[in-house]
């Protein structure tokens, strides 16, 4: 028979245990998301009566802790409702009423109409420049894949869709007025190829600072772009010196490099008829061993957060807004990492 005190000690002994939430609860200062997100998703009441609504900053954590591990909005709800380490996070106790998939997957609905996830990246970047963790001596650019659910299409409907155009079967109504068949289809993800591997989906294109790994500015493509193409959206005047591979390497970035005054460490790129000299193999690999970095921030997204380089998304609005929240996500436990490693201070 259980006691009075028992759940209370289960409690206790689970924050014991500093499960990843609990770290990140007892650092972050969540209230700064507050005001942003209220003034954001504010609608005018309608009137008294009715269920009053969730707190919106717990389910902004609550996508944070979605995002972490890479939870389906099913998987969320039950996971908030078995899980006591889940509760703490969100300030629930057993009893309380938690948020439905049908309310978690509404409010990130919310956010991707607002682009308000990366309104939040943007201000706690700026939060960490403001406190100077983030210094941005020097910035490693990089892109990854973001896969997503692969669509079983017919030729000519992926031919439509390359031009940019929605294939007439997508765009057929059904019995009840609705385009069903067109909201289960991305037609904003390609197809690419690389070492071998195809993806299918969408590439998240950051800009990283070279001492602390933060992300400081990202951008969304689809697959098929090239990763050099979203530079003049991730570098600016605010980058010193720049580290990227040789896939950025180009007349024209380089002139752009030095009219934002930032010294290039890019890459440089051998050619069939022109190979790279000795002294440009060792100047490379040298400009490596600060490059390499960037890799650990998707192997942390990777191997962390429950492979959440796969999404379940589907467009490139909703796509943009995961990413987001991805983003920022890894940010706030990197800077956890930092404080709880003694490396930096808030």
């Amino acid at each position: 028979m259980s006691g009075l005190f028992d759940l209370e000690f289960h409690e206790q002994k689970i924050k014991e245990y500093q499960p990843p939430l609990a770290k990140l609860d007892s650092v972050i200062d969540w209230e700064i998301f507050r005001k942003p997100i209220e003034e954001a998703l504010y609608v005018e009441p309608k009137g008294a009566g009715g269920r009053p609504p969730f707190d919106k900053l717990m389910m902004f954590k609550i996508l944070i802790l979605q995002k972490y591990y890479n939870l389906s909005d099913e998987q969320t709800e039950f996971q908030i409702n078995d899980r006591t380490s889940f509760k703490q996070f969100l300030g629930l106790k057993i009893g309380d009423t938690i948020p439905d998939q049908k309310t978690i997957w509404h409010f990130k609905e919310q956010l991707a109409n607002k682009n308000l996830s990366q309104k939040l990246f943007e201000m706690f970047t700026t939060v960490l420049m403001d406190k100077g963790i983030v210094a941005k001596e020097g910035s490693i650019v990089d892109a990854s894949f973001v896969d997503v659910p692969r669509q079983r299409n017919s030729k000519a409907e992926n031919a439509d869709i390359k031009k940019g155009a929605i294939p007439l079967e997508f765009a057929k109504k059904d019995k009840n007025g609705k385009r069903s068949k067109l909201a289960q289809k991305d037609c904003d993800a390609r197809w690419a190829t690389k070492a071998n591997e195809r993806h299918f989906g969408y590439k998240n294109h950051i800009n990283a600072d070279e001492k602390t790994k933060f992300i400081t500015k990202y951008s969304v493509t689809n697959s098929a772009s090239h990763d050099s193409t979203e530079i003049k959206n991730i570098v600016d005047e605010t980058d010193n010196k720049l580290y990227a591979d040789s896939a950025y390497r180009s007349k024209e970035i380089e002139e752009y490099l030095q009219t934002n005054g930032c010294k290039s460490y890019v890459h440089e790129k051998g050619y069939r008829e022109n190979p790279l000299t000795q002294q440009q193999k060792e100047s490379n690999n040298k400009k490596s061993k600060i490059r390499a970095r960037v890799e650990h921030i998707f192997g942390f997204m990777t191997n962390s957060m429950n492979n959440a380089l796969y999404m379940r998304s589907i467009g490139m609005k909703r796509i943009k807004e995961s990413i987001g929240l991805l983003n920022l996500t890894y940010n706030l436990f990197r800077l956890e990492q930092l404080i709880r490693l003694k490396q930096v201070k808030i």
